[in-house]
């Protein structure tokens, strides 16, 4: 009798990744469990709530990156963030957060209250409250520094009409900026590289630039994911399977950090499957993808926004296609689990 793969019967760090473990733990183990996927449509990064006539956004997001700072940023920084963002790719505005932390015993109080003064001054930055919280403390053996867990409420704009189903054949797929920078950053800190110019996380909370796109651009914004773990191939391959379409990229057009290559080739790594928080991809009318772009580039952390490619049509296998500089073809691929553990 074969013995039985061990991956099918344990949770590996890979399960974690945002790659295709994570999306087959996600299938055939919680969704089950719980009653099955909601009925407000796909797993987008919140879930749509009707309150008292107001759409509201709702998410949650656990923390757990080494180490806890890092270039361009921190553990309390990365949690408003990217309960921030999940909510603002969604067309919300952010409203309250909810912080609950899970503390090693002999972490020093003043790296904590460090931390949390981060997250502070970020949540202020965004206009969203911290309301409130929990604490809780394990053994030295138990728990790797800190460990930050948060829920997010926002206010979803009347412009905003966001969903697979609304993405159509010609439309445009805009990129906020360059890829890789927080992943890199992390792990470039917990190896010990230098690299001749400073790497830096680029986490930044995006509700400014959301908001901006759902005001000017209206119902030609058609979807957004902020690219955080799995990096812009997962994003893009969810949007291929969520809609059945293929999706055409330009390698030419993405814009490229030179640190961020550089270190992602040092560490073996696809720059297109490294996580960031602090970039959106959009999809937008076709119309609208260069007012989209001028939009993005006016704020200091777009600036490098481009359009890198285009919706397709409906298939039976759909496809996510690079066209490379060289002139060939290649075909991108949902990455299968965990590049760099405990980067967001």
């Amino acid at each position: 009798m074969a013995t039985p793969d061990p991956k099918t019967r344990t949770i590996q760090l890979a399960h974690g990744g945002g790659g295709r473990l994570t999306a087959e733990l996600i299938d055939t183990v919680i969704l089950p469990a719980l009653g099955g996927a909601p009925s407000s449509g796909g797993l987008t990064d919140a879930a749509t709530l009707k309150m008292d006539g107001a759409r509201m956004a709702f998410t949650t997001d656990t923390y757990v990156v080494q180490p806890l700072e890092f270039p361009g940023g921190d553990i309390g920084k990365l949690s408003i963030c990217g309960t921030v963002n999940d909510l603002a790719v969604c067309g919300a505005t952010p409203r309250a957060i909810s912080l609950g932390l899970v503390i090693r015993e002999g972490m020093e109080i003043a790296e904590l209250r460090r931390l949390l003064e981060s997250a502070g001054r970020t949540a202020r930055r965004t206009g969203a409250a911290v309301v409130t919280g929990d604490t809780k403390v394990l053994g030295r053996t138990a728990l790797e520094g800190l460990v930050i867990n948060t829920a997010g409420v926002g206010e979803i704009m009347p412009g905003a009409e966001l969903g697979f189903d609304r993405i159509q054949a010609g439309d445009r797929i805009v990129l906020s900026g360059a890829l890789g920078e927080h992943g890199l950053a992390v792990m470039s800190r917990r190896e010990n590289l230098s690299f001749s110019s400073t790497l830096q996380s680029d986490c930044a909370p995006l509700h400014e630039l959301t908001a901006a796109l759902i005001d000017k651009l209206g119902g030609a914004v058609r979807f957004m994911r902020d690219p955080t773990r799995g990096g812009l191939a997962a994003t893009l391959v969810e949007i291929a399977e969520a809609t059945a379409r293929d999706l055409q990229i330009d390698e030419a057009a993405i814009p490229v950090n030179p640190a961020a290559l550089v270190a992602a080739e040092v560490l073996g790594l696809d720059l297109l499957t490294v996580a960031n928080e602090g970039k959106l991809v959009a999809i937008v009318a076709p119309e609208a993808a260069d007012e989209a772009v001028a939009i993005l580039a006016t704020h200091d952390i777009a600036r490098r926004a481009a359009d890198i490619g285009a919706v397709d049509d409906v298939v039976e296998h759909p496809l996510v296609e690079l066209a490379t500089k060289a002139g060939g073809r290649r075909i991108i691929q949902m990455p299968y689990g965990e590049q760099l553990p405990r980067i967001c």
